[in-house]
């Protein structure tokens, strides 16, 4: 079987390397496995900013915001001013097969589209991110249904998908028009709310040493965030993907049984993540409010590394 090939039009090159080490699969893999769910992975990715996490030989991953000068011209993007960066950003926008079928061969292993379609925000996503450990899954599963529950009980719904690392993605699709500061309040809210279920297990402390060996349900993906695709690989060993199940299957399943390898095969012809997502919902008022008391979480980490540094300055002073 030869290492190159062309597919709809695109160069397809070093098919057989492999994809990283450890990785347990191919280049050829990644191709094969994108082509088969592009019907499933492209409508997660339609019209949306994309940053991609390649793997290069002999480098190690990194992520890729801006779209490469050499990119074919018939690669949808847009520009954007980056505040963070002081710099102008050409995203890429993936909405159709040649341009999946070219980022795979460009070595993009990992898909995290924007959370906004256009200039509107469509879904609320909360995170759960579990400590170090063989039980870390299982206790991210054990938070999403705490997520779950502070969902149900604001009269919401959302679908949950595994993040193919060791965490749990749950999305809530809101009602079109509304506002970034209301979403980013409200998921404030169902994280706490969330939290004070089972405060001995999860916690939505954003500096890491305070999290004390919890899961950490992170509530700050509003706004310009990314969370990686639904189908989308992951650069790690196994090449796992991030996987949409069933409630009712979450706590029976395991980040190891969806990869490049299994994943297209479990699927068949179904679209498990469009058919478990429900329509998109007004964010209740209540909870709006809440979350407008709860100080925003990067901002005041921020404040508290500050007083902690210095105070770490005044100790040594003193001593």
């Amino acid at each position: 079987m030869s290492s190159d090939e062309t597919r709809d039009g695109v160069a397809l090159s070093n098919l057989d390397q492999p994809l990283f080490d450890g990785a347990g699969a191919t280049k050829r893999d990644l191709v094969d496995y994108l082509d088969a769910v592009g019907d499933r992975i492209l409508p997660v990715l339609r019209d949306r900013a994309l940053s991609v996490i390649r793997v290069r030989p002999g480098q190690e991953p990194f992520m890729q915001k801006n779209l490469p000068k050499y990119a074919p011209e018939w690669v949808e993007r847009f520009s954007v001013w980056a505040e963070a960066s002081r710099r102008q950003v050409t995203y890429a926008v993936c909405n159709d097969r040649r341009t999946l079928l070219w980022f795979a061969n460009q070595r993009a292993v990992e898909y995290h589209p924007s959370l906004f379609a256009g200039d509107q925000p469509t879904h609320m996503v909360l995170d759960l991110d579990p400590p170090e450990g063989s039980e870390s899954f299982g206790l991210a599963v054990r938070a999403a249904f705490l997520v779950r529950q502070a969902l149900e009980e604001a009269g919401l719904a959302g679908a949950v998908k595994t993040s193919g690392a060791k965490g749990v993605h749950v999305f809530v699709p809101v009602a079109a028009g509304t506002a970034v500061d209301d979403l980013a309040a409200a998921t404030r809210a169902v994280g706490a709310r969330a939290e004070r279920v089972d405060p001995a297990l999860a916690t939505t402390a954003f500096i890491r040493e305070d999290r004390a060996g919890k899961v950490f349900i992170d509530s700050t993906r509003a706004g310009g965030a990314t969370v990686v695709a639904a189908y989308s690989p992951r650069v790690r060993p196994g090449v796992p993907v991030s996987f949409p199940v069933l409630w009712s299957d979450l706590d029976r399943v395991a980040p190891g049984d969806f990869t490049v390898h299994t994943a297209a095969g479990l699927l068949k012809d179904a679209d498990p993540w469009a058919e478990a997502m429900p329509a998109p919902q007004r964010l209740p008022a209540d909870l709006i409010e809440e979350g407008h008391t709860i100080p925003i979480a990067r901002v005041q980490a921020m404040h508290e590394g500050k007083r902690r540094a210095e105070l770490r300055r005044a100790r040594r002073a003193a001593e």
